[in-house]
């Protein structure tokens, strides 16, 4: 006997849709589930299963070699209409099962019991049930079990729901702030290239260059498996190759970093200070052409931290060459705070230096 749809069917049937899991591989947690129903009711068979329109479909299975059956085969069905709960002894004697195919085939199935799965919205999308080749009946505390059971493997499915919506949420939030970042970065481009006084033109390219670091952080930050972390490694070489497209012909970057992972707030931190040094590098470091290098070294430090060198092989910059550059110094002194060190500077005629301790992150 064929089940007959329920009062809500499309409303659940766009509910499992929602859920996103019809035709999805097996996964250990269900798996788990179907084989402890299967032990505690005592009984061979075990089965999540969710009834789609024209079919039941198993998420996970014990004892069942089908992934599917069509609806008319589908005991599950008739399951949905219950209120959480469907126990069928004999399914021989019962008359919306006793020409089920699984039923009066030679290798009938006799016994069935079901916990139906109900969303939050309280819509019945399929049960956890067992099936037994002969007639049989479960225990209250069996029976109790098997509800359980079925609300764990309900939360475990609209959990997923959640976590996939959120990550449907973030790649939205991350493709509108991605866009707005190069908005900005291009009108600041363009007010560079038609600023007439070469103070504002400079201030423009250095704030570009700023934003440019702050769309690659985000890129990190957002990237699979980050997971808040940024990847120095990574993070480091790229923010030198922005800054190697705006560097004088003159000028080459190099970089030295060794695997070392800091919060989105350090590693912008660490951003800050590269743009600094390369900026006031650019301008004051090497005049009249000179062909010269800036290195960006990170190493590891025994306590968890890491240091952080900047340098440059130029004619060197004295105190009045910074305060013209603008904030330079101070600003990398102020990111080296948000670091939890020092920022310590040496300059000479063989070039600049400035050493940054990272401290250890502090524990969660």
């Amino acid at each position: 006997m064929l089940a007959i749809p329920p009062d809500d069917q499309q409303d659940r049937l766009q509910e499992l849709r929602d859920l996103d899991i019809l035709d999805t591989a097996p996964e250990e947690d269900f798996d788990d589930v179907v084989q402890l129903a299967s032990r505690i009711c005592g009984m061979p068979i075990s089965l999540i299963s969710l009834v789609d329109e024209d079919r039941q479909w198993f998420k996970a299975r014990k004892g069942m070699n089908d992934t599917s059956t069509p609806l008319e085969q589908a005991i599950c069905a008739h399951a949905i209409l219950e209120d959480d709960y469907l126990e069928i002894g004999d399914t021989l004697t019962d008359p919306r099962t006793r020409d089920n195919p699984l039923v009066t085939a030679d290798d009938a199935l006799r016994f069935y019991a079901g916990a139906v799965l109900r969303t939050s919205n309280g819509h019945a999308v399929g049960t956890l049930c067992v099936l037994d080749k002969q007639p049989n009946s479960l225990t209250d505390l069996q029976r109790e079990t098997l509800r359980v059971l079925a609300k764990q493997v309900m939360a475990q499915l609209e959990l997923r729901r959640v976590v996939s919506e959120a990550d449907l949420l973030r790649r939205e939030v991350d493709h509108r702030v991605k866009n707005s970042l190069q908005s900005v970065a291009a009108l600041t481009r363009i007010q560079a290239r038609t600023a007439t006084h070469p103070e504002t033109r400079e201030a423009l390219n250095l704030t570009g260059r700023r934003i440019d670091t702050v769309a690659l952080l985000h890129e990190h930050l957002y990237a699979p498996r980050a997971q808040g972390r940024i990847a120095m490694e990574d993070f480091l070489p790229r923010v030198a190759n922005l800054l190697q497209q705006a560097a004088p012909a003159n000028i080459l970057l190099t970089t030295d970093v060794a695997p070392f992972t800091l919060s989105s707030a350090r590693a912008a931190a660490v951003g800050v200070v590269l743009n600094e040094f390369a900026s006031n590098a650019f301008k004051h470091a090497f005049t009249d052409g000179q062909k010269g290098t800036i290195a960006f070294r990170l190493q590891t430090q025994d306590d968890g931290g890491a240091l952080l060198t900047c340098s440059d092989n130029g004619r060197g910059i004295e105190d009045a060459d910074t305060a013209k550059g603008g904030l330079g110094f101070t600003i990398m002194e102020a990111s080296a705070q948000q670091l939890g060190g020092r920022a310590e500077r040496h300059s000479d005629a063989g070039g600049t230096t400035i050493q940054l301790t990272i401290a250890p992150e502090p524990a969660a």
